[in-house]
């Protein structure tokens, strides 16, 4: 099931959802949009090693925009923080942004319940796009859960994204053992 706005609002009320900034304007029917934040992120190498630290280099887009190329994986973040404790946050991108040919995400649109943080993007584009820092770029849904919660992500001690940040975090997958 998902929520509707007014679920939305009640889960902000009592704190099991939290959106910062939260913008009352920014609330769907059964979505929160969110914005592109100030900072980007783009590998270093064009080969990427699984088993290894993939550093990347960060770029601030400047008030003019940045053109995004084809070919490119650009590491993006949401301008908001939030919380989830109680339902599974899924993002999605905008339909207008996906009408520019971008993606926002390869594979990791679902969170899991007890993430805290911004949202890492994984953007990526069909043809050259200007984007630009404070843009809506997508919108959380929210799943409710069935059951209790054994495992809060933000408790798991091999979790890999919980330090919180306001720049995008490049690809932890080398922490695993494989």
């Amino acid at each position: 099931m998902i929520l509707s706005d007014t679920k939305i609002l009640e889960a902000l009320e009592t704190g099991q959802i939290i959106i910062e900034p939260f913008q009352r304007k920014c609330l769907g029917t059964n979505s929160y949009d969110v914005h592109l934040g100030k900072y980007f992120g783009v590998y270093k190498d064009r080969v990427l090693d699984a088993r290894k630290h993939n550093e990347i280099e960060e770029i601030e887009i400047p008030e003019e925009g940045y053109v995004i190329q084809p070919g490119t994986l650009y590491l993006g973040v949401t301008e908001e923080y939030t919380e989830t404790h109680h339902s599974v946050p899924f993002l999605e991108g905008k339909s207008s942004v996906g009408r520019l040919g971008i993606d926002i995400h390869a594979t990791a649109g679902k969170g899991d319940v007890g993430f805290c943080n911004t949202w890492t993007l994984e953007i990526s584009c069909v043809q050259p796009v200007r984007i630009y820092a404070g843009m809506p770029i997508g919108q959380l849904i929210y799943f409710m859960v069935e059951g209790d919660i054994e495992n809060y992500y933000n408790k798991k001690k091999n979790a890999k994204y919980i330090e919180r940040t306001i720049k995008p975090v490049e690809s932890m997958m080398w922490k695993n053992k494989f």
